[in-house]
């Protein structure tokens, strides 16, 4: 069973840290620590630039730091990968068709092996 994580973790690395909120907006050039807090509360998306620093400050993959989300688009992306997979599997078989389903199965997971359509 899969377990729904968090959409973010930036409230646990930093306190792992020992930084306040207002020390974490400094390093990432916000005013004070109000951003901070409503990043940790799920209450604001921070832009990719903010995502970016964050992860320069913690040195923690970006999937790690933003878990839930990074769960949620993975299982989207591999939900639509299999369903283009099974879309060009019903096309003419040739050497760019099977790249491009060999491509979407190492997306979508071992799940995806798409049956030919007919």
């Amino acid at each position: 069973m899969l377990r729904t994580k968090l959409p973010n973790y930036l409230r646990t690395f930093r306190k792992r840290s020992y930084l306040s909120q207002d020390e974490i907006a400094y390093l990432l050039g916000c005013r004070n620590g109000s951003k901070i807090s409503r990043y940790e509360r799920f209450s604001r998306e921070p832009t990719l630039e903010t995502v970016l620093k964050y992860r320069a400050v913690f040195r923690v993959p970006t999937h790690e730091l933003f878990a839930g989300v990074f769960q949620k688009v993975e299982k989207q992306v591999s939900k639509r990968a299999h369903f283009l997979a099974r879309k060009i599997a019903s096309a003419n078989p040739d050497a760019i068709t099977s790249r491009k389903l060999e491509a979407l199965r190492a997306i979508s997971g071992p799940q995806s092996e798409p049956e030919k359509i007919q």
